[in-house]
């Protein structure tokens, strides 16, 4: 999943619902104010996006309610999205639905989620427009540092910062790595799956594992694999940066 962060109010889970649709590219308003020909609605969670000069639109209401959610809840909200019709609408509620409002969803564009299905329905568009792309921004620096090249400044350090560079490398690399795998370039060129999480399943005993701290290895959520790889990348960088310029000219 995206996150294991469980929204403890309507308000956070439409902030995080707001923020995922965000992060896949849509442009986002939350508690959106529209008139339909019944009057004026408000919406949660509205978002679109324009793809090849094509607007494709959402409306997203939001239950954070410790019952599921029967079916005049469906009722409702359909009809709100057939008088605004956009193109989906998204249900998202913390529990779940009674079997009623399943029926009541039945050859409509609307889908009836848990938090959890949300996340899994939008993951793939999550993770190649906002996980990939966020790596790219944040640590392409220090995927130069991971390549075997060595930079040209290296021949004119002294011996004691040529050492510890090395030792940096030694540190770094595989991570480095490792992101750069899950970077935007190396998704393009890639027609496998997405990387699994956890990395400690994928990665070889030993020196592939012992240079990466076990809060990443073992991470299973995406978003705060993320926060945690930025956090380790950026400090690694300011680690080379300063060797690096030591020797600037």
């Amino acid at each position: 999943m995206i996150t294991n962060r469980e929204p403890d109010s309507w308000q956070d889970l439409q902030n995080q619902v707001a923020r995922v649709l965000e992060e896949c590219g849509f442009n986002v308003e939350i508690e959106k104010k529209t008139e339909t020909v019944r009057g004026e609605v408000a919406l949660d969670v509205y978002a679109e996006e324009t793809i090849k000069g094509r607007k494709y639109t959402i409306a997203v209401e939001c239950k954070n309610w410790s019952n599921n959610i029967p079916q005049h809840v469906v009722h409702g909200f359909r009809t709100v999205v057939a008088d605004l019709g956009v193109n989906a609408g998204y249900i998202v509620a913390k529990t779940g639905f009674q079997s009623g409002a399943f029926s009541a969803a039945e050859l409509t564009n609307i889908e009836l989620l848990t938090w959890e299905d949300f996340q899994n329905q939008f993951f793939e568009s999550w993770y190649e427009n906002y996980f990939t792309h966020t790596i790219a921004e944040k640590l392409s620096g220090l995927m130069t540092y991971s390549e075997p090249f060595i930079p040209a400044w290296f021949e004119i350090m002294k011996e004691e910062d040529k050492a510890l560079y090395l030792s940096y490398k030694k540190r770094f690399d595989v991570f480095g790595m490792v992101m750069q795998s899950m970077g935007p370039w190396s998704r393009m060129l890639r027609v496998n799956e997405i990387e699994t999480l956890p990395l400690f399943d994928r990665l070889a005993p030993g020196q592939e594992r012992n240079t990466i701290p076990e809060s990443i290895l073992t991470e299973t959520h995406y978003r705060e694999f993320l926060d945690k790889a930025i956090k380790h990348g950026e400090y690694a960088l300011t680690l080379f940066r300063e060797l690096r310029d030591k020797y600037k000219t």
